[in-house]
């Protein structure tokens, strides 16, 4: 199946001469949510900019459902949805009639019954005659969904729609995400909250200093770096390792009073167990003791933080 989004070898470079983006390639998958996670600077905000056609590119090549986002820029742009980050919105008018001008504006007749469906999924129908000016900070970002989804697009970008909003909001936000992809629109976002692109995305992009480090189903991602750890309170504090137990890579933790023995999730199979078991006998022989045990996976979060600072690292290293 043809990608929603294909972009090829893509750069922006600005006059300044700092380079916000470095040859990305990448094809977003019709119907799906893509989370880019990134940190502040790495490239993101400029990435969603050019496809939705804010800002040109230096190179490469963008397409939206075939249409180059240059040289068919409307039939492109009339597939997109965006969800900023800044409360960008004309305070003295109506909450209704600011959504269905924002419709008009791509050309879709009016269609009442869809703005009013619109309203009520996102909790705004009984604000619909209130002027912007009058709402909170979460109903103005409300608002903004609605603007993007009134025109019906296929793809929506989310650029960190949950920043400084209620826990209401967020909950009906990630429940208006599940219902559009149902409907087979294709969600990117991209967000500081990692927990949510852990429990919303089906594929995640991590970004760094302007170039793609990583694009991944995140069931693989996690069941490739996700990784277990077993952590060991021990009943006495322990100085170092004894050099029998050195093998198994454990690391001595909380000053001596924990140890932790980090496995690869294999699933609950024969291997893992006899090797847990290994090590506690292990242990028993050396005379270790220990007064509580627990397992943890590696998050979402520990994975990106430990892929971009070892990006930053490499970068740092052949900058030497």
């Amino acid at each position: 199946m043809q990608p929603i989004i294909s972009i090829s070898a893509l750069s922006k470079t600005y006059s300044s001469g700092f380079a916000a983006l470095k040859h990305i390639d990448l094809d977003i998958r019709r119907g799906e949510i893509f989370a880019l996670l990134g940190p502040n600077g790495a490239g993101k905000t400029t990435l969603i900019s050019i496809i939705c056609g804010l800002v040109n590119p230096t190179a490469g090549r963008v397409a939206v459902d075939g249409h180059d986002i240059i040289r068919d820029y409307r039939a492109a742009r009339a597939m997109i949805g965006l969800v900023p980050q800044e409360l960008t919105t004309d305070a003295f008018e109506s909450v209704w009639n600011t959504v269905s001008f924002s419709r008009g504006l791509f050309g879709k007749p009016p269609n009442p019954a869809y703005i009013e469906e619109l309203l009520k999924a996102l909790s705004l129908w009984s604000k619909k005659d209130v002027r912007l000016v009058a709402l909170s900070g979460g109903m103005k970002r409300r608002v903004l969904i609605a603007k993007a989804l009134s025109h019906e697009p296929q793809v929506l970008f989310l650029d960190e729609p949950t920043a400084g909003v209620d826990v209401e909001l967020r909950r009906d936000m990630w429940q208006l995400v599940r219902r559009l992809r149902d409907t087979g629109v294709t969600v990117i976002l991209t967000t500081h909250y990692i927990e949510e692109a852990e429990e919303m995305a089906d594929r995640v992009g991590v970004i760094s200093k302007g170039e793609l480090i990583l694009v991944e189903d995140k069931e693989t991602l996690m069941r490739k770096l996700g990784g277990k750890q077993l952590t060991l309170q021990l009943a006495a504090p322990l100085a170092q390792i004894p050099s029998a137990l050195a093998h198994y890579g454990l690391v001595l933790a909380k000053g001596g009073t924990e140890l932790v023995y980090r496995y690869e999730d294999e699933g609950e199979g024969e291997g893992r167990e006899t090797a847990i078991a290994d090590l506690l006998r292990d242990l028993g022989s050396a005379g270790i003791c220990f007064a509580d045990l627990h397992t943890a996976q590696r998050s979402l979060e520990d994975i990106f933080v430990s892929l971009v600072s070892a990006r930053e690292q490499a970068v740092t290293e052949d900058a030497r």
